[in-house]
């Protein structure tokens, strides 16, 4: 079995800045973004769920260095 060739043409080879800052632009401006109220609620939600996350971590590190504590 042969390997398939790709159906794409081959693109010069290197990095162009211009080329990748014009690419960078043009799909920036595909981008749908959100208004202030939506920004600020999830934010919030994010803020929210980490300190949950963070505080609920801290209460059962302490449960288990008082059980430890208990123990030995």
């Amino acid at each position: 079995m042969q390997k398939s060739v790709p159906e794409t043409p081959e693109t010069q080879s290197g990095f162009s800045p211009t080329e990748f800052f014009g690419d960078t632009r043009e799909e920036l401006s595909k981008v749908i973004w959100p208004s202030q109220q939506q920004w600020i609620g999830e934010s919030a939600a994010v803020i929210l769920m980490v300190t949950l996350v963070a505080t609920t971590i801290y209460l059962v590190d302490n449960l288990f260095s008082w059980l430890a504590k208990a123990v030995f």
